[in-house]
C-alpha cells in the first residue's frame, strides 16, 4: 500500500476521547472529518463550536470539520480513520458499514476488549473487515483527554506491524503539548492497554475500601508484573514493560482523578452495585467488560493473575471487596 503524503483524517466517535484526538489533529492539520451518530449532537455542535457534552471549554473552528452521520461518507473521504468509540458499541458502530477498509489507515484509540469475540481493536478490524494488520495502528500511553482540553504536555505511542505507518499517523498528532513516538508491538501496547484498566478498577475498590497509599504502591508494582506476564505469554517479543506505553499508562489510569476506571472501582469499594455505579457514571469504564475477557482468554494461557481474578469476582461473581481484597493482599509481595 502507497502511503499518502498528506493523508485525510477522519475520527469516529463522540465522547471526551474523540473530542480530544479531533483538537489535537486540528491544531496541526489543515481539515478533518468527524463522524457522530447522533445528529442532534452535530446540530448542537455545529450551534454552539463545541461538544454539548463532553470537554464543552473546547472551542473548535468549525470551517476545518466536515460532521457527518454516515460512516461510509467518512470513510470515502479518508485515508486515515481513528476509532474512538467504547469497545462495548463498536461492533454496532461498524455494522453501518458498507464500503472496504481494506485499503485505509485504521487507527484504534479504544482500550477495551469486542465483548464475547475476546478480540483486541487489531484483530475485529483484520477479522471483521480484512484490514492487513500492517495498515493498523494502536495508540497508547498515559493521556487522558481532560489534560489534552488543558493543553498539558502528554505523550502518545502509536504500535504497528510497519513502523513507517505508525510514523505517517505519529505525525499527524505531534503538536506543542503531544510528544510521539512509535512501536512495533501491537500485541502487547493493546492487552496492556486494556489490564491497565481492570488494574483502576482494583486501584479504586482499594480506595472506596479506605486503603491508603502504602498498599497502592504494592498493589501497582504487582500489576504491572502481573501485566507483563500476560503479555508475554500471549505475544512474546522483546518488550520494555516500564516505558510509558505500559507503565505509564498504568500509573495514570490508577492514580488519576480523571480515570473513570478508578471512579468506577471506587463506588464499587464504597458498596454501590455494578448496576448502580454503571447508572451514575455519565462514560463507560472498559475495565467491566475487559476483565471478563481476560479472564476467558486466560484460560488458555493460565497466567498467574491475582489482581485481575480479584475484580472478576467482585463484579462477575458478587463476592465482598472486603473479603476478596482482604485475600489479595496475602498473594501480593
Amino acid at each position: 500500500m502507497e502511503l499518502p503524503h498528506n493523508p485525510r483524517l477522519g475520527v469516529v466517535g463522540g465522547g471526551s476521547w474523540a473530542t480530544a484526538i479531533a483538537k489535537i489533529l486540528i491544531e496541526t492539520n489543515d481539515h478533518i472529518t468527524w463522524f457522530m451518530r447522533n445528529i442532534d449532537t452535530i446540530q448542537a455542535f455545529k450551534s454552539y463550536s463545541h461538544n454539548p457534552r463532553y470537554l464543552t471549554e473546547v472551542e473548535f473552528d468549525l470551517s476545518k470539520i466536515t460532521f457527518t452521520d454516515n460512516l461510509d461518507r467518512l470513510i470515502d473521504a479518508c485515508d486515515v480513520i481513528i476509532f474512538a468509540v467504547p469497545s462495548a458499541f463498536l461492533k454496532n458502530v461498524t455494522s453501518r458499514i458498507t464500503h472496504s477498509l481494506e485499503r485505509k489507515i485504521i487507527v484504534s484509540a479504544i482500550k477495551g476488549l469486542i465483548p464475547d469475540d475476546n478480540l483486541i481493536i487489531a484483530e475485529f478490524f483484520n477479522n471483521y473487515f480484512n484490514v492487513p494488520l500492517e495498515q493498523i495502528v494502536v495508540i497508547s500511553g498515559p493521556c487522558h483527554a481532560e489534560e489534552i482540553a488543558l493543553e498539558r504536555l502528554s505523550y502518545l505511542t502509536f504500535a504497528s506491524n510497519d513502523l513507517k505507518v505508525a510514523r505517517l499517523v505519529a505525525q499527524t498528532f505531534d503538536c506543542h503539548y503531544v510528544k510521539t513516538s512509535i512501536s512495533d508491538d501491537i500485541y502487547g501496547t493493546e492487552y496492556a492497554a486494556v489490564l491497565k484498566n481492570v488494574i483502576a478498577i482494583a486501584a479504586g475498590i482499594c480506595h472506596g475500601l479506605r486503603y491508603g497509599d502504602n498498599f497502592q504502591a504494592v498493589l501497582i508494582a504487582n500489576a504491572i508484573q502481573e501485566i507483563e506476564r500476560f503479555v508475554a505469554a500471549v505475544h512474546p517479543i522483546h518488550r520494555d514493560i516500564k516505558s510509558s506505553a505500559y507503565l505509564g499508562d498504568l500509573l495514570v489510569t490508577a492514580y488519576s482523578q480523571f480515570s473513570r476506571n478508578r471512579t468506577f472501582g471506587t463506588m464499587i469499594g464504597k458498596g454501590y452495585s455494578v448496576k448502580s455505579a454503571q447508572m451514575e457514571m455519565l462514560m463507560i469504564a472498559e475495565g467491566y467488560f475487559a476483565v471478563k475477557g481476560i479472564k476467558e482468554i486466560n484460560e488458555h494461557y493460565n497466567v498467574h493473575m491475582p489482581i485481575t481474578n480479584a475484580v472478576y469476582n467482585i463484579l462477575y461473581e458478587h463476592i465482598s471487596p472486603v473479603m476478596e481484597i482482604r485475600l489479595l493482599t496475602e498473594e501480593l509481595r
